[in-house]
């Protein structure tokens, strides 16, 4: 995860880590209820559904400079503000609906990220309409997960070429703070890279109908 660079919890370069209920689990997530949660129900499991998609993509680009947690936190009101992350809804924003956003204290009041939003769900609607905007994130893995198996946190990169690649194709259909970092973090949440930790209760081949290891 992208935490890894600003380590709050001190975590970086650790394995998974033991919990109380006596399961292992990726250390970034701590012992914080909601994390815990994020970690063992959201994190790294396929999500297919192209709204969901377009949240987590603007989600982590209001997490730039920031930790997830922070935003985690104040996800409900940025739902809320953001009319549920219904693209058509969101592409509609004007400069009035803009400015409203920026006083409310619910979210994270960052002009250029509120802006950048709007431009995303616009650019959204384009690819959604031509083939889904689902298919043409799964397209760059070929439609299944990529597993990996790092033993710690160290074994985990910041971005790969893959990011790079779909980073450089969102920002040239208009999608705004989708950098490589904040693209291979994106591809972790949603379940196109398994990087649980080899250890960690939640990989992939623990699953009912894991997919193939590459």
């Amino acid at each position: 995860m992208r935490e890894q660079r600003e380590n709050p919890l001190g975590w970086r370069d650790k394995g998974a880590i033991a919990h109380a209920d006596g399961l292992l689990r990726c250390p970034w997530a701590g012992h914080d209820p909601l994390y815990v949660a994020y970690h063992d129900d959201e994190w790294g499991r396929p999500e297919r559904d192209s709204r969901a998609l377009y949240e987590k993509l603007v989600l982590d680009g209001f997490q730039a400079g920031l930790s997830w947690i922070t935003i985690l936190r104040r996800r409900d009101a940025f739902r809320a503000a953001f009319d549920g992350f219904d693209p058509e809804r969101v592409a509609r924003f004007d400069a009035a609906r803009i400015e409203e956003l920026m006083q409310n204290k619910a979210i994270v009041r960052n002009r250029a990220k509120i802006e950048g939003a709007v431009a995303s769900a616009r650019a959204f609607l384009a690819i959604e309409d031509d083939r889904g905007f689902s298919n043409y994130l799964w397209d760059f893995v070929d439609g299944r997960p990529i597993v990996n198996r790092p033993k710690t946190t160290a074994d985990v990169p910041a971005q790969t070429d893959l990011s790079r690649r779909l980073a450089k194709d969102l920002r040239a259909r208009g999608f705004a703070f989708c950098g490589p970092t904040i693209v291979y973090a994106f591809m972790q949440a949603v379940g196109m890279v398994d990087d649980h930790l080899a250890d960690c209760h939640r990989r992939s081949d623990r699953l009912e109908s894991p997919p193939a290891i590459r």
